[in-house]
């Protein structure tokens, strides 16, 4: 994918996201099929991958990941308040 970086670029940028209080899941593209899949467990960041659609083991060297929060409601609670 064209958003994907280097595996340690994106630990780095992960781990920032982590230390505001986000849980951030793998995205990676597999190398023989093309799918886009998503690790399940979150917080962690593999190396390789078994691809849900053709069961092909992928190397990791380049991915992206997804965050989310429990904060975010509460920001555009926030946000609908003050207007």
């Amino acid at each position: 994918m064209p958003d994907d970086r280097p595996i340690m670029e994106i630990a780095e940028m992960a781990d920032k996201q982590i230390g505001k209080g986000f849980a951030i899941w793998q995205k990676w593209t597999c190398g023989h099929c093309g799918a886009r899949q998503t690790m399940d467990v979150p917080n962690v960041l593999y190396t390789s991958g078994r691809c849900q659609e053709c069961d092909e083991v992928t190397p990791i060297e380049v991915c992206g990941f997804m965050a989310a929060s429990t904060n975010a409601a509460l920001l555009v609670q926030r946000s609908i308040d003050a207007t």
